[in-house]
């Protein structure tokens, strides 16, 4: 029942996108021959004329859109006529292509709205992150730190954990033996060499069979995030770099720090080389945790070479009250303006590759996951969900690709600059390329939705 709430929400988000661009035309006195809901590539399913309007009903139901009389090859209307679309002035036309986008833009706000003042709730975007088991082996750190079952986690090398996705950024960060190494650190270890081995002071190949004292293990800085890393912000590197694969060998062969206390060359390393082998060990976590309303500060945690530290969570997210009109108003206008502003890192991420295609997900995983947060957290949550959804919906539509509205807008705004309109052929062989291209997406994004739903990743 919640995948059929949240596939009836989506219909909506197209449908009124499709209204945005029916009502501007019709105000500005044009013609529309046919509303069309889903996209006309298969069987028709519902047909009727409402008015001088044929209202259609696809059994693709994956878009939606509105003709106007001179999309038919057959039209009637003279040549000059004020009722055809492209009669009108640049500025209509604009407002027209831009209608359905705005359309989005004003049903996410009052959705959120709603929610707000019949809720009285709005998600804050914090969570309680707490520990529910602890699950590493005996051997770990996590053991000795003094981490309990029942514990929130407060913050992380003296970053807020909010949510999980700051918590595992820092933990993914903080991989032990990850071929990073910082200089300061190769620095100090390659003093602590010298110093040990007073007779390999010079940066050249140590001879075969020379042993080498090493110094005492020494952990790595703690990895810490710039405040803003959930707006895309990276963290700081501590003027860190990776290391080439034969001197990541040589690490693994010097193995653990903290037994082995010697080095036999064999003839294909440095002094050097061997204070870089030995700089690339274990990040702490030093984490304070809330326990029965104390704060408590933990011994450090050292997280695996996969990342593991080896505890389950449970995340609760914190909820703000909306006591008054005026808090709904804005607590909604915050709660859109800061996920448009995830949704624009994220897109930006898809287009720079940091995101692959092989993560992008579309309708299928988008129904799946809106009807389990329906199923599990309440309708609510579906709605702010379709706000979050009809937002991006804007964003993508407003892209200037031919085949979408920002593409219209865009040759719109050609011609007004070129004082003429493009040429049709152009514009039609720019859109059919692009559409063509935009179908191979969907297929991909299918093919990703469908794949996560086999293996149970949704």
């Amino acid at each position: 029942m919640s995948i059929i709430i949240m596939l009836l929400l989506l219909s909506i988000l197209i449908i009124v996108h499709e209204l945005g661009h029916l009502i501007a035309a019709l105000s500005f006195g044009i013609k529309v021959d046919k509303f069309g809901f889903g996209l006309p590539l298969g069987p028709t399913l519902f047909e009727k004329k409402v008015g001088n309007v044929t209202v259609l009903v696809h059994a693709l139901l994956l878009g939606g859109y509105v003709s106007f009389a001179e999309d038919d090859e057959n039209c009637d209307l003279p040549a000059d006529s004020p009722e055809r679309f492209l009669n009108k002035p640049v500025w209509q036309r604009l407002v027209v292509v831009s209608a359905g986008v705005i359309a989005n833009v004003i049903c996410a706000f009052f959705l959120v709205l709603f929610c707000a003042l019949v809720w009285h709730y709005l998600p804050s975007g914090t969570y309680d992150v707490k520990v529910t088991q602890i699950v590493a082996p005996h051997e770990a750190s996590v053991w000795k730190s003094g981490l309990q079952s029942g514990d929130r986690l407060v913050s992380v090398n003296n970053t807020k954990i909010t949510n999980t996705s700051v918590l595992l950024s820092i933990v993914q960060l903080s991989k032990s033996q990850d071929s990073l190494v910082a200089k300061d650190m190769v620095q100090t270890n390659l003093a602590r060499l010298k110093k040990l081995n007073p007779g390999l002071t010079k940066d050249e190949i140590i001879p075969p069979g020379v042993v080498v004292r090493l110094p005492k293990f020494m952990s790595e800085k703690a990895v810490v995030l710039d405040k803003n890393v959930a707006r895309g912000i990276k963290p700081y590197k501590d003027n860190q770099y990776k290391l080439n694969s034969d001197v990541a060998k040589l690490r693994d062969e010097i193995g653990d720090l903290q037994k082995s206390t010697y080095y036999a060359s064999t003839g294909h390393f440095s002094i050097y080389q061997i204070a870089e082998a030995i700089s690339d060990t274990h990040k702490p976590l030093n984490f304070v945790i809330e326990r029965k309303g104390k704060y408590l500060r933990l011994k450090p945690i050292y997280p695996t070479a996969s990342g593991a530290i080896g505890v389950q969570l449970e995340s609760k997210e914190n909820l703000k009250k909306t006591q008054s009109f005026w808090n709904a108003i804005t607590g909604s206008t915050h709660y859109l303006a800061e996920n448009t502003y995830l949704m624009l890192v994220g897109l930006k991420q898809v287009f720079t590759g940091e995101v692959p295609l092989g993560d992008l997900h579309g309708i299928v995983a988008i129904t799946k996951v809106g009807g389990d947060i329906i199923n599990n957290n309440g309708i609510f949550y579906g709605l702010l969900l379709t706000a979050i959804i009809s937002m991006d919906l804007a964003i993508v539509n407003f892209l200037p690709i031919p085949a979408l509205d920002g593409g219209h807008v865009m040759f719109l705004i050609i011609e007004k600059i070129r004082g003429k309109r493009v040429s049709d052929k152009v514009v039609e062989k720019i859109a059919n390329i692009s559409f063509l291209l935009l179908i191979a997406l969907m297929v991909i994004v299918i093919f990703n939705d469908v794949y996560a739903l086999i293996t149970q990743k949704l």
